[in-house]
């Protein structure tokens, strides 16, 4: 499912600071923006929210346009739909208008939340092409920078349905720094300070954590061979459950 359910998308609601917030739909990752963005914009109108726009993004110079910088600074909630993720970092990686966002993430009490691609993107490892079903073997997977939003975790969605726990094991193999965050649909994690979790929805968020794990050959074996990471820490999570990632915030300056 690619569009967030209502009771997730009242959440995001209730959570934004300021009278009359201003809420950008960000429909970049899609191929058809507009018909991406339409049922979000319908739905957060219907939840109370006077000011909804579509922001999209076609070519790099329109995220660093002061036209897209001018709504950056005015908006309070920030919504990326689905579609490809890929779409989304190679269009802003690197623009003013990413810049502009990390700041007032980092310094101000703004509101960023995603679904399906565009909740992926917002990690700092971020896959981008995989099987559902394969990981297993070194090198099945592909990994990028996404958007950076949360440092040291890697964000996975549709998780349990689609069978994606493997594949993030092998990132999480590749580097035990990075938490492995699986989201299952109807499911989301309100994120706050940047490291401290409470899961809302139906549905279960799964955490994968191998900062403790006590063996790793990934980096011993040739590609197409399965991996070995012992001592994994597995988490399921339900509903009002919360979750502090074992990151000092400083971190997340």
């Amino acid at each position: 499912m690619n569009f967030a359910p209502e009771s997730i998308l009242r959440r995001f609601c209730d959570e934004l600071k300021g009278n009359d917030p201003l809420v950008l739909v960000l429909p970049i990752a899609s191929s058809e923006p507009k018909e991406a963005a339409e049922d979000y914009l319908r739905i957060f109108t219907d939840l109370g929210i006077t000011r909804v726009q579509m922001l999209d993004i076609r070519e790099r110079e329109e995220a660093n346009s002061e036209a897209t910088l001018k709504l950056v600074d005015d908006a309070a909630g920030f919504y990326f739909t689905g579609g490809d993720q890929l779409r989304l970092t190679a269009l802003l990686g690197g623009t003013k208008m990413l810049l502009r966002l990390k700041e007032r993430y980092t310094y101000e009490e703004i509101l960023i939340g995603g679904t399906s691609a565009g909740a992926s993107a917002l990690s700092t490892p971020m896959i981008y092409q995989g099987l559902n079903d394969a990981g297993f073997r070194k090198g099945e997977i592909s990994i990028t920078t996404g958007l950076q939003f949360m440092h040291d975790v890697a964000i996975d969605t549709h998780f349990i349905a689609r069978g994606r726990i493997v594949r993030m094991a092998q990132i999480i193999a590749t580097n035990p720094t990075c938490m492995g965050l699986g989201l299952e649909e109807d499911t989301a994690v309100l994120v706050r300070d940047g490291y401290q979790l409470e899961v809302i929805g139906s549905g279960l968020v799964t955490i994968l954590d191998g900062v403790e794990c006590t063996g790793n050959n990934i980096h011993e074996i040739q590609p197409e061979t399965p991996f070995t990471i012992r001592d994994l820490r597995l988490h399921f999570l339900g509903e009002g459950e919360t979750y502090q990632m074992p990151i000092p915030p400083e971190l997340h300056l």
